[in-house]
């Protein structure tokens, strides 16, 4: 059952900002000293590891059953899908923050998957902010398109990310609202697991520098995999897969002024296009998102009590 959304709290959107902001740059040390796939075997064992002992001593109700399994392909497609995506692009050259600005399209892209399978409903703004969230990748990946004269692995795999993404959290509010977001976080990290183990097997694994590997790892580990997940899938699960995208308008300017003060890495000029660009697609997406106050007078003040179809709609 579909658990209705609350208003998202200011505190809830500081911290997943930071705590997801910061994912970009520490998941761009990690790999810079270890490759990709060992980064994610170690993020998602020791992750699932530390929020499954967090569970049991909570005492948390775990899923079982057709639930269970929903959980995992939430997990896949929110943890396997979206990281192997995203660090295999870090290790090929993509820019952190350019990473960001691509899945910061998640709002955009969130915002049709609801409309296809929880019903919410996609108007002329939201399409509007759908062509000018096409418009920010471009524009962000101008350089990249030039110098490679076309689509490269590196977009590809973005793309990939930002929809393993979206799917994940419009699945997760649909089908996984009502699981405690400790169980949840704990089995979303372990499905990602085998994904990540069957690829680390089939490609080369090499330990550049384990000193900075191990550091990275950790920071990755306890900041981003433990904490930053958890509140994502409980913001998911309590505010809703769309409330939650909408922070990606902010997301990616803060991932590229860490990315700046810990990697020393710039924006060129179509990435700062794309951010602003991005932004107002966003916005868009926002304001097109808000249901439209009703009007009421003292006769029919009682009959609004009871929710319209719109607005179970809308949320």
């Amino acid at each position: 059952m579909q658990k209705k959304a609350v208003p998202m709290t200011r505190s809830s959107a500081a911290a997943l900002t930071f705590l997801y902001a910061l994912g970009y740059p520490i998941g761009a040390l990690a790999v810079s000293a270890m490759t990709p796939m060992l980064v994610l075997v170690a993020r998602f064992a020791l992750a699932g590891v530390i929020l499954t002992i967090w569970a049991l001593i909570a005492k948390v109700t775990w899923p079982t059953g057709r639930t269970l399994g929903h959980v995992i392909v939430a997990g896949t497609l929110m943890q396997a899908v979206q990281f192997c995506a995203l660090y295999e692009a870090l290790e090929h050259g993509a820019p952190a923050v350019l990473g960001a600005v691509v899945i910061s399209m998640n709002p955009v892209v969130t915002a049709v998957l609801a409309a296809v399978f929880l019903g919410e409903r996609l108007n002329g703004w939201r399409l509007v902010a759908l062509a000018l969230g096409v418009v920010a990748v471009l524009a962000a990946c101008a350089n990249r398109l030039l110098a490679t004269g076309g689509v490269d692995t590196v977009l590809v795999l973005l793309v990939v990310a930002l929809l393993g993404l979206a799917g994940g959290g419009v699945y997760q509010q649909r089908f996984c609202a009502d699981v405690d977001f400790r169980a949840n976080s704990a089995i979303q990290n372990l499905s990602g697991l085998l994904p990540a183990g069957a690829l680390a097997i089939l490609t080369p694994g090499v330990v550049h520098d384990p000193w900075k590997a191990a550091g990275a790892v950790a920071a990755v580990v306890l900041l981003n995999a433990t904490l930053c997940t958890s509140l994502y899938v409980r913001s998911v699960s309590k505010f809703g897969a769309a409330a939650v995208a909408m922070l990606f308008c902010v997301i990616p300017a803060v991932a590229g002024l860490l990315s700046w003060i810990l990697l020393g890495q710039g924006l060129d000029v179509g990435m700062g296009i794309g951010l602003a660009i991005g932004a107002l697609a966003c916005w868009l997406n926002a304001r097109a998102s808000r249901p439209a106050p009703a009007e009421q007078t003292p006769a029919i003040a009682a009959a609004t009590a009871a929710p319209t179809r719109a607005s179970a709609a809308a949320s």
